[in-house]
């Protein structure tokens, strides 16, 4: 969980949470962690860290986990995690954990990727991006894109179906998702990779956080105004970069023929309305857009299924979207 969420739930919506998410953030407030703004970096990410699983579901166990590196475009070797339910040969879900390009990992997502990996019976690769302020943008988004390429090119090699393939990740991890399925469409400059699903859990995807729901939920609830601002001063180099749709999707020129999208809101997130937003622009591009709203609760929740019913739906309906994409078969999940 994000250090120092909140403080006290005061705001007038707070009353329509559930009550689980109600009492996860009243706890987190007396919690009294620092002000993410008043961290270092490497502060952050050591305070998310330690609190990235306390309200996660027990690990589930898999027949396949195993660390591998992707090779960069600059030669860094970029740590990744695969994750399978078996040794069977089957499709890939690439992953980008969220985190605002400054915080996350693969360890802090580990749990939430072996869970998508064993409802929906695909094998997952979970990819340990560089982070800021170290690396600031584009750095992320390069190392997502050479990620897919690399794997759409060596999917063989890792035991999966070569052309069967989708990108997913939430917040940040869903910004980097839908700019690399922006990037895969193919064109006259590019055969493309062939993506058969964009898996999303409250993406990041405008260039300015001036929606009713940013001025709504700025206070008070797990993502604050404060968050976003401190992980975006860190990240982008100038201003010039929030114009730049690898860093804001709805700002492409277009996205034609881009892959098919299944997307995750939380109802009461800051990030709420450009999501709708993008799916809304989706699908008067005739891109299929299957959109889920999980009711009274807030950015973050896919990682609280200990304590919210809501996570553990939303982990079933994203599985149950990548086994349509991957036409698998529906598995049991007792």
């Amino acid at each position: 969980m994000l250090p120092n969420p909140s403080g006290p739930p005061t705001a007038p919506h707070v009353h329509q949470l559930t009550p689980a998410m109600r009492s996860v953030i009243e706890r987190m407030a007396k919690a009294g962690r620092p002000a993410m703004h008043t961290l270092s970096g490497a502060e952050a990410r050591a305070a998310y860290a330690a609190g990235a699983g306390v309200l996660e579901i027990p690990k589930p166990l898999l027949d396949r986990v195993e660390d591998l590196k992707i090779p960069a475009r600059d030669g860094f070797a970029l740590p990744a995690r695969l994750y399978a339910p078996s040794h069977d040969v089957l499709p890939l879900l690439l992953y980008f954990h969220g985190g605002g390009f400054t915080i996350g990992s693969i360890e802090t997502h580990d749990i939430l990727c072996r869970e998508l990996s064993r409802l929906s019976g695909c094998m997952v690769v979970s990819l340990d991006y560089r982070l800021a302020p170290e690396h600031q943008f584009p750095t992320a988004a390069n190392d997502a894109w050479d990620a897919l390429a690399w794997l759409a090119g060596n999917a063989a090699q890792l035991g999966a179906l070569p052309g069967r393939l989708a990108v997913g990740g939430d917040s940040a991890g869903g910004t980097l998702a839908a700019a690399s399925a922006l990037q895969a469409r193919a064109g006259a400059d590019s055969a493309g990779i062939p993506i058969a699903l964009q898996l999303l859990f409250y993406p990041g995807l405008s260039a300015h956080q001036d929606t009713p729901s940013h001025a709504a939920f700025a206070e008070g609830l797990v993502l604050k105004r404060s968050h976003i601002d401190y992980f975006f001063n860190l990240y982008l180099r100038s201003p010039a970069d929030r114009e730049d749709w690898r860093f804001a999707p709805l700002l492409a020129p277009d996205v034609d023929g881009v892959a098919p999208v299944w997307m995750g809101l939380a109802e009461y997130d800051p990030l709420f309305d450009e999501g709708l937003d993008y799916a809304d622009r989706l699908r008067l591009a005739g891109v299929p857009v299957d959109l889920e709203i999980y009711r009274g609760v807030t950015h973050e929740f896919i990682k609280m299924g200990r304590a919210l019913p809501e996570a553990r739906q939303a982990h079933r309906d994203a599985a149950r979207a990548l086994r349509r994409a991957f036409d698998l078969p529906e598995l049991s999940t007792h």
